[in-house]
């Protein structure tokens, strides 16, 4: 995830009672795809996904951004009450962040193996822990359909459990809102900006393809890297 470092110096002062020390405020900018807009049809067309990453994804890193300068500006002021109203604005517009970058690299178009079942460790895991990859579709699947509003349905892994679970979560809130120790490993946008155009108000449908350009070699990546 791009980003680059802004260093300031001011002094910290008034109510939250900070020395005078160096600051410095991060800030993100929209990473690239490793694919073409188009390279998902038909499954996802090009023109979602363009909107999807140059409009929505964009807009959460801008205002991410704005948040954690107004927050910095807020610490350095000592101003308590706005330090805690930025707090909603940058869980929303953070977690869409966090939730965006993992979710393009959840995708792969099928002439790079978009679709393929999972194989070696997270594969035997799966079987394990819901019997089936045809399971796991199918848990995701309804868990999505049923979701009211907006926000995303997710398999992770509990780190400290070693053990795969199916949630979801609301709005932009990312996988770590529901545990300290979940990973993503594969996170579904339900959000109808990721599907309405080409589905309407079909949302099973977008559900059901979406699996066709499913990258489930980077999942495996993720888990075999915590596993270890």
């Amino acid at each position: 995830m791009a980003l680059r470092t802004i260093i300031t110096k001011r002094t910290l002062a008034g109510a939250l009672g900070f020395r005078q020390q160096h600051r410095s405020v991060q800030t993100f900018s929209l990473p690239d795809l490793p694919y073409d807009y188009g390279a998902l049809e038909p499954a996802i067309t090009g023109e979602i996904m363009q909107l999807h990453h140059q409009k929505h994804h964009q807009t959460y890193i801008t205002n991410y951004n704005k948040a954690l300068e107004q927050l910095h500006e807020a610490i350095t002021k000592g101003d308590t009450p706005t330090v805690a109203k930025l707090q909603s604005a940058i869980k929303f517009n953070g977690g869409g962040h966090i939730n965006h970058s993992v979710f393009w690299k959840n995708l792969a178009p099928v002439r790079d193996g978009g679709g393929e079942p999972p194989k070696g460790s997270l594969g035997s895991a799966i079987d394990i822990h819901f019997g089936s990859i045809e399971a796991v579709i199918q848990n995701m699947n309804a868990e999505g359909a049923a979701l009211q509003g907006s926000g995303w349905v997710w398999l992770g892994m509990d780190k400290e459990l070693k053990r795969l679970v199916i949630e979801i979560t609301s709005n932009q809130d990312p996988l770590v809102i529901k545990g300290p120790n979940l990973v993503p490993l594969l996170g579904i946008d339900v959000w109808e900006h990721a599907y309405y155009l080409q589905y309407k108000n079909v949302k099973p449908d977008y559900l059901k393809n979406i699996w066709k350009v499913m990258n489930w070699k980077y999942a495996s990546e993720v888990y075999e890297k915590e596993c270890r």
